[in-house]
């Protein structure tokens, strides 16, 4: 039975207090006019530290932005409290269009993607050459990263008093990739830590590398005293350093203008996703051998031109077989 007729008086209809509120809901949404500009520093369990001008504000991301997180490096707008006093927080309502995205995934076959760091100008791929030994295969997947976000590479190659950097470099040099070497004892306050710097001014600059390669030491001969992070020890056993570093921290630049962003050690670096056609942009020395290559060619098939072309001693086969080992896991992420 209607309890009302056809055409009731709003009077005598009954409405309903709302439970969460007097307020109504609605789709609408302030515009934040007065929201200042600021940068992501470090993000950690939902709190993220970020610069406001020459204040360090925490921050918490708005629900107006749904999924949408924001990771270090990222151009944000902020409302609030922006004293930076203690037990204050703000939130974060627009995050700016990325310049550039590094991202990885665990390994080749897992699906969800990662963001390491936005708004980088150039990765640094720090690589020991001893203690532990280089891991060619990692600075190659580094490389596709980089090209593939819109990074500028830089081979950072350190512990040259313990090995020498002629071996890899005879790799790498031909791919025209920017490098330095450093020796740990020239690191702090020497000569190689300003050699480094020049290579960072007026940038921001991303450090990967696998934990024990000498990356923290590295960023702490590059910033303020005040600003230096905790270093640990390679594992004599397994050869692999222990993790100091646990949430990427972005910091400036000592002695110039630029930000240096310290990643955690990684085990491995997947690229999931990276569509397989673009990984062949980070081998530049096999391109100019893929011109005999038949259309939509795999590179890793008979008819492939790289074959001949690497035989013929234009590039180094171990560069072929990185790139193919790289596609070949690639294709069986797509087939799963």
């Amino acid at each position: 039975m209607r309890r009302y007729g056809k055409n009731p008086d709003e009077d005598d209809i009954r409405t309903r207090p709302n439970p969460k509120g007097s307020r109504p809901r609605t789709n609408i949404r302030p515009k934040h006019e007065d929201a200042s500009e600021g940068m992501v520093l470090t993000v950690d369990r939902g709190r993220l530290t970020c610069l406001v001008g020459e204040r360090v504000v925490m921050a918490m991301k708005a629900r107006e932005l749904g999924r949408k997180a924001a990771v270090v490096g990222d151009r944000v707008s902020i409302v609030g409290d922006l004293t930076g006093a203690k037990d204050t927080l703000a939130r974060i309502v627009r995050i700016a269009p990325r310049t550039s995205l590094l991202r990885r995934t665990a390994d080749d076959d897992d699906p969800y993607e990662r963001v390491i760091v936005a708004n980088a100008d150039q990765l640094a791929i720090v690589t020991a050459l001893a203690d532990p030994e280089p891991r060619p295969r990692l600075i190659d997947r580094a490389l596709v990263a980089a090209y593939d976000g819109g990074l500028e590479p830089l081979l950072v190659l350190t512990k040259s008093d313990l090995a020498s950097a002629e071996p890899l470099l005879e790799t790498y040099r031909p791919l025209g990739v920017r490098y330095v070497v450093t020796r740990h004892d020239e690191l702090a306050g020497g000569a190689d830590a300003e050699r480094v710097r020049e290579l960072l001014k007026d940038r921001t600059t991303a450090f990967v590398g696998h934990s024990g390669v000498g990356k923290t030491t590295l960023v702490n001969s590059l910033v303020a005293d005040d600003r230096q992070r905790i270093t640990g020890l390679v594992n004599s056993v397994t050869g692999r350093g222990r993790h100091t570093t646990v949430s990427a921290l972005a910091l400036p630049l000592a002695k110039a203008d630029g930000w240096v962003v310290d990643t955690p050690g990684i085990r491995s670096f997947g690229l999931a996703h990276i569509d397989p056609s673009r990984v062949i942009l980070a081998f530049p020395d096999l391109v100019p051998g893929t011109e005999g290559c038949p259309r939509a060619c795999s590179h890793d098939e008979p008819e492939c031109a790289l074959d001949a072309w690497v035989a013929e001693g234009h590039a180094d086969p171990a560069r072929l077989y990185s790139l193919r080992r790289l596609l070949a896991t690639r294709e069986r992420h797509e087939g799963d």
